[in-house]
């Protein structure tokens, strides 16, 4: 007897950051700690909902680069070692805050956290993450959907339109393989959109996929239902588009739950605060201060005092706010369905990584949240897009407006004055592997490993990660570096497939290095792929109602 539903949808992405050629790679931490932090307790949390029968749905994107790391052996075994450090250092941390009742505690808490991770990583899990998702897909709860095959920014990319089909191509094979069936649902990257992808979402079955708010409010002609259900492009597939809302609620830490004073403060961290001759053998190359993830305090207000973590009184308020958002979300559904003549459907995205790295406890409020709707309510129901597609197969066709979820709401955050330089890089390496795939048609040998690996480095020079890192100001150099490194690396193989002059043994060292997408077939960026797609709409149609 539910009045309307509410779509939450985790989008987990990182970029591929991988080198065997270093024992410790500072980057390759992002990972570690992601793994630790976010990806490990949403999954607990899924399966402890599932083991207490809880009827819950939840969609979430998993990343072709992502699941490409977790299915590293390189980084696996990586990553147990840096699990294992961690775990180290969490029983030097209880023995030192033994007369310290006021971290002793929460230095308890660290050393139980790491050894339930390390003990579902390795023993439950068998280092397969993949797979321990995938069987939660399996379950019926959650929907896993795909996003870019390197999370490139599609609105700036397409000056080529087979470099938008190689991004949904090998993303999609590269889903089949890891969970044996085609995705029904797709991540923009960014959300960034423009007239005309979705014809390619369509070539691959996608039914669905993400938009910010304007997306759809903008839309030729104007929908019906505004942001709360969904549209039909002229392809067929579906547009959803965020609820401000909602997403405002959590998201923010200004006047969303995760500034919250009695959470976690993320920056204070004791990679700081001690002493190096203590923490310095936990840290990079013993001197290098960065987050080791024990971290004692809470937020406690705006200045630089902090005060003590005091665990209970967190998650009080995890409840706390699980209960008000919940709260907010049946008004809002109440109001819209006193107008609308059907159930709305009130979309919640979020950065997976929010929940457990940024916000410490936003794991438990998700799982209060989503027993507090399965059980204290009749208002809303929770849904995933595909299944609301199923119960209202006839929606409004209009197209939506060119947009993204970044700054502003356009592009300015992926083209400005510190990132406006790598495109023409990138367009012209487009050009180039188009220019490749069509001219060898069916190459074998070391000319077939060559253009595979001419189209891995082409994707990894694509993520959207780099300009995002040069535009934030936050590990530039590292961005730079990988950005120039692949564009070299795709330029000098261009050259030698050129020339017929192939380097096998750089070649093979590449292979070795930037290994992803194991069976990538560079014909996905063949222009017959595109040929029969209708042709993007001119901007004049798109122009608001």
């Amino acid at each position: 007897m539910n009045r309307g539903y509410l779509a939450l949808v985790l989008h987990a992405h990182l970029p591929y950051v991988r080198h065997p050629e270093h024992e410790h790679f500072l980057e390759e931490k992002w990972f570690y700690e992601a793994v630790t932090e976010n990806y490990i307790p949403l999954l607990w949390t899924f399966e402890k909902l599932i083991e207490d029968n809880v009827d819950f749905r939840l969609t979430l994107n998993l990343s072709p680069t992502l699941i490409s790391m977790f299915n590293d052996d390189l980084l696996r075994n990586r990553y147990v070692r840096h699990l294992e450090r961690l775990m180290e250092l969490a029983e030097r941390e209880v023995e030192r805050t033994r007369h310290q009742p006021e971290f002793h505690d929460i230095a308890l808490m660290y050393r139980d956290l790491f050894s339930r991770v390390h003990y579902l990583f390795t023993e439950k899990y068998h280092r397969d993450l993949t797979g321990a998702f995938r069987r939660l897909q399996d379950a019926g709860k959650v929907e896993i959907i795909t996003t870019g095959a390197t999370h490139g920014y599609f609105p700036l990319l397409g000056l080529q339109r087979e470099v938008i089909h190689a991004q949904v191509a090998v993303a999609v094979n590269f889903y089949e393989q890891n969970f044996g069936r085609r995705p029904s649902g797709f991540w923009l990257p960014e959300c960034g959109y423009k007239p005309g992808d979705d014809s390619i979402l369509k070539k691959f079955g996608i039914k669905y996929f993400f938009v910010e708010t304007h997306g759809v409010l903008y839309a030729s002609p104007r929908p019906k239902y505004g942001a709360y259900a969904p549209i039909y492009c002229p392809s067929g597939v579906a547009a959803f588009a965020r609820d401000p809302e909602s997403s405002k609620q959590v998201w923010s830490s200004k006047e969303g739950y995760p500034g919250d004073f009695d959470y976690r403060d993320f920056y204070r961290d004791i990679g700081y605060d001690l002493d190096l001759d203590y923490i310095g053998p936990y840290l990079p190359e013993g001197r290098i201060r960065t987050h080791t993830g024990i971290k004692y305090h809470r937020i406690t207000g705006t200045s630089d005092y902090k005060e003590p973590y005091v665990r209970s009184r967190a998650l009080e308020k995890a409840a706390i706010h699980a209960g008000n958002f919940m709260f907010n979300r049946e008004k809002q559904v109440e109001w819209l369905a006193s107008i609308f003549d059907r159930k709305p459907v009130v979309v919640a995205p979020y950065d997976a990584e929010l929940f457990g790295h940024w916000w410490f406890e936003g794991p438990q409020w998700l799982d209060y949240l989503i027993r507090k709707i399965c059980y204290d309510q009749r208002t809303i129901e929770l849904i995933t897009p595909g299944g609301y597609l199923d119960i209202y197969p006839c929606n409004q066709v209009a197209v939506p407006c060119e947009s993204s979820w970044g700054w502003k709401g356009y592009h300015e955050v992926w083209l400005n004055g510190a990132n406006d330089w790598i495109w023409r890089h990138l367009h012209k390496a487009g050009e180039r592997m188009v220019e490749l795939a069509n001219t060898y048609e069916n190459a074998d040998g070391w000319l077939r490993r060559a253009l595979n690996q001419a189209a891995r480095e082409l994707l990894l020079a694509e993520s959207s990660d780099w300009p995002f890192i040069m535009k934030t100001g936050t590990m530039v150099s590292y961005a730079q570096m990988r950005f120039k490194s692949h564009i070299a690396n795709f330029t000098r193989l261009y050259e030698d497939i050129r020339r017929n002059a192939i380097n096998e043994s750089r070649l093979s060292e590449l292979e070795g290095k930037n290994n992803l997408f194991p069976n990538i077939d560079y014909r996905v960026f063949q222009s017959q792929n595109v040929m029969e797609l209708p042709k993007p709409l001119s901007r004049r149609v798109l122009q608001p109602a």
